[in-house]
């Protein structure tokens, strides 16, 4: 080192900066921008005995498996030509500074009309894994749904062994009704909605249905595989298992985790899960398959189960031979849920906020609004089901939406006076009083400062039922720092936080009858949808937005709107 001006020229640090720069502009360069073409559009298709239409992507149900490398630019251009208004969400993408991307109709955008399009502009920022993208309109996800995968970047890979091969995984429903159908049936009764007629892995019933359609997967005896698994089932939590074989789960919701082997999988609504599955039985023919797990009491559920078939290359041609079935929890297995989410945990130690600027405080559950009888008023007695966060059932804007209106300054579509606690404290998972039955409605969104640390506790209630619920965060992954069982209870509960290595989601099923608590820092300005991801739920106004500011009443470093940005 060289004497400079009395003190010590930095050459090291020089050196060192300029190693930074160089490794920035090749990571740079080996980023790719893709382009994709989504045209949803009406197709024919045939499921348990019937042909009718669905809606699809470039006619495929699923829809296509995009596959990224984190650092990519993704330009999807999406034209619509069903006959219904449609968006596309990119589920679990943090969507930094693009929040015009994200997708959710009304919040960041008006859907695209039939006829029209718009073009999805988006950079895969420090993320890798298993994502997927639906549509964001009422109930289109049902069939409008693909895998978002995003590769580790050039020159970097997995934590774990490399597999042989990786195989997407995408649970869902069936209706033999168009789910539109189905679900302005329920928005007119006021009653809950239809169950659905099956469940489906990669768009096919399996083998225990009826004119039944089975997808297969062929493997070598030893080598393993990736199996990427997508829960896009609308309103379900569901159980996963593979016969005979052990699962090492290695991520959950495109965020490594502490390897761990089970046998049976839950995911809820919109989670995904990646696990190792080695070849090392028997070669044969076994099942895997997926089935509720139903925790809300007296409400009805389809209680079927799909499958699909792992088939071992080496196994005898020609012997006719049903496969092994899995043995999977019972519907209402609590306990197995708990103790498999209990071992979700981040590789090593993360920095998770300890100096809170925003505790909140948000009861979320179902509720009835009163009603003359009649056939608009067929829930429980007599009444029309809700459902709210702090006893605000969310509503929709129509004219605009949320995000045009802060960013373009348009009164009156929205307040930011929603509740950081309960307007009523109350025994929130034991008999809950009538009076506190039925929520109030409103647009009502959360203001938080750009840079604050954040708790939020999600408290499960017991109106109508306890229930088990999905609850997912746009434009955010979180650390899951405590969950348990019954009413959270600050003294004590505190003490069991897991504030060494707690799991990063987008997606938390907040347990029946209990409580979950995240952490997160506010470091991406935007209006973000925070919501339960059971679409019955979600239509009836369990959900809440945040919006996120990073100056005084702006929004600084977030793009302009896009050009080709729908019209109300």
């Amino acid at each position: 080192m060289e004497a400079y001006n009395g003190c010590i020229k930095p050459q090291g640090n020089f050196l060192f900066l300029s190693l930074l720069f160089l490794l920035a502009l090749l990571t740079f360069a080996n980023a790719e921008t893709h382009h994709h073409q989504f045209v949803v559009q009406e197709t024919p298709v045939t499921r348990l005995c019937k042909t009718h239409n669905i809606i699809t992507v470039n006619g495929q149900f699923p829809g296509p498996t995009l596959e990224v490398r984190n650092g990519d630019t993704l330009v999807v251009e999406v034209l619509n030509s069903a006959r219904y208004n449609v968006t596309i969400h990119w589920h679990g993408i943090r969507q930094m500074r693009t929040p015009w991307a994200d997708g959710p109709e009304y919040v960041t955008q008006c859907p695209i009309k039939p006829g029209a399009s718009y073009t999805y502009r988006f950079t895969i920022e420090n993320q890798e894994g298993t994502l997927w993208w639906h549509a964001h309109s009422r109930w289109l996800r049902a069939t409008v749904y693909g895998a978002l995968i995003i590769y580790p970047k050039l020159g970097t890979t997995y934590p774990f062994p490399k597999p042989k091969h990786e195989i997407p995984i995408l649970l869902g429903e069936w209706w033999n009704r168009d789910p539109i159908s189905v679900l302005r049936q329920a928005l007119f009764t006021g009653a809950a909605p239809n169950v659905s007629d099956a469940y489906t892995i990669n768009g096919q019933t399996g083998d225990l249905y009826p004119c039944k359609g089975t997808v297969r997967f062929p493997v070598k005896s030893g080598e393993t595989i990736l199996l990427r698994i997508i829960n896009a089932a609308l309103n379900q939590q569901l159980f996963f298992s593979v016969a005979n074989h052990r699962l090492t789960v290695v991520e959950a919701d495109a965020a490594y985790t502490k390897p761990f082997t089970t046998s049976t999988l839950m995911l809820g609504p919109a989670q995904t899960t990646n696990v190792l599955l080695t070849a090392d039985q028997t070669p044969g023919r076994y099942y895997m398959a997926a089935r509720a797990y139903a925790s809300a009491q007296n409400a009805p559920f389809d209680n079927t189960t799909t499958t699909a078939i792992l088939e071992y290359k080496s196994a005898r041609k020609g012997v006719p031979s049903r496969p092994t079935l899995p043995r999977l929890p019972a519907y209402n297995d609590t306990a197995t849920v708990s103790a498999f989410t209990a071992q979700i945990k981040s590789p090593s130690k993360v920095e998770v906020p300890t100096q809170i600027d925003e505790n909140l405080f948000f009861t979320i559950g179902l509720g009835f609004v009163n009603c003359t009888p009649g056939p608009r008023c067929q829930g429980p007695n007599n009444t029309r089901f809700a459902a709210s966060m702090n006893n605000i059932s969310f509503v929709l804007p129509r004219k605009t939406s949320l995000l045009q209106a802060y960013y373009q300054n348009i009164p009156g579509v929205y307040t930011t006076d929603f509740p950081a606690v309960p307007p009523i404290k109350f025994n929130y998972t034991g008999n809950v009083s009538r009076a506190l039955w039925q929520p109030r409605f409103g647009t009502k969104l959360y203001k938080l400062k750009f840079g604050s640390r954040v708790q939020i506790v999600l408290q499960d209630t017991a109106i109508f039922t306890t229930d088990d619920h999905p609850i997912h965060l746009h434009g955010y992954h979180f650390y899951v720092v405590g969950q348990g069982t019954g009413n959270f209870n600050p003294r004590s509960d505190t003490a069991s936080f897991n504030l060494i290595d707690p799991p990063q989601r987008n997606t938390i099923d907040v347990p029946v009858g209990g409580w979950a608590v995240i952490r997160f820092v506010a470091d991406n300005p935007g209006v973000w949808l925070f919501h339960c991801h059971i679409d019955a739920h979600l239509t009836w106004g369990l959900a809440m937005s945040f919006l996120v500011e990073n100056g005084v009443g702006k929004l600084q470093s977030v793009e302009p709107p896009p050009a080709d940005l729908p019209p109300c």
